[in-house]
């Protein structure tokens, strides 16, 4: 048996078209997973869904937005269609906003941070816990960041929301505890994703080296050394961990 066994195991993860969770998808079904590919963007997902099932992978593409809780209701309906047993559910979807001063940051963009970051894993769980209870038991991975840890200057809305992901991790974890059911967030630092990139590419040569430089290592995580770890934590090896952080930031919080 290959270490963080997954085989067999049914994954969904949201937002995995693009970024950690195409590389989540990706490694998962390479380890024998059957991998729900949730995403806003639906032709990446069925791009991925495609590509993973040509290598001989199991995996399928499902449309969601995750600030519509009736689409995520119809998204674990149309998963469960497609086994009617979910092992894991990975809350990955998220966006971030610019860099600015509190103050210059816009109440839209504030309560877009909410509804997709905080308000969108809030209805994933509620779903899941669902799920799960009745199947029992399972493990819910939220995609936070290390942003929800520490101060995080100019992005307050972002840092905001993922301090609240990783506070409904820590209390559902207690709540369902004696469910079987585990619940654990992972807290990378800046990861090179189309969504770093887009934070990169609006910024002077000055901020962006200043952003990869945050870390003592001095460089942006890679998809896949986020994704080795959320295969780990959808394994049976890490069965003893719930209401856990799991920081990947290259040393940012040592």
């Amino acid at each position: 048996m290959n270490a963080a066994n997954v085989e067999g195991k049914h994954i969904l993860i949201t937002g995995g078209g693009s970024g950690i969770g195409a590389a989540s998808a990706k490694i998962l079904c390479e380890r024998g997973a059957l991998v729900g590919i949730a995403d806003l963007n639906i032709d990446n997902a069925t791009q991925l869904a495609q590509a993973l099932t040509a290598e001989g992978g199991k995996a399928y593409a499902i449309a969601v937005d995750v600030t519509e809780s009736q689409q995520v209701t119809a998204m674990f309906t149309g998963a469960m269609a497609q086994n009617d047993k979910i092992d894991v559910v990975i809350n990955n979807a998220g966006i971030d906003h610019f860099p600015a001063p509190l103050t210059e940051v816009e109440d839209a963009m504030f309560m877009k941070n909410i509804q997709v970051n905080l308000a969108g894993v809030w209805y994933c769980m509620k779903n899941a816990l669902n799920h799960m209870t009745r199947h029992g038991g399972g493990h819910i991975i939220n995609i936070a960041s290390v942003a929800g840890l520490r101060s995080a200057p100019m992005i307050s809305a972002y840092s905001a929301s993922k301090h609240g992901v990783i506070g409904l991790t820590k209390s559902a974890a207690v709540e369902y505890a004696r469910a079987n059911i585990r619940i654990n967030a992972v807290c990378p630092s800046f990861v090179d994703t189309p969504m770093v990139q887009g934070v990169l590419s609006k910024l002077d040569e000055r901020g962006q080296k200043s952003l990869v430089a945050a870390n003592p290592m001095k460089r942006l995580g890679k998809p896949e050394e986020i994704a080795n770890a959320i295969a780990w934590l959808c394994s049976d090896e890490s069965s003893f961990m719930t209401g856990q952080s799991v920081v990947l930031d290259g040393g940012m919080l040592a």
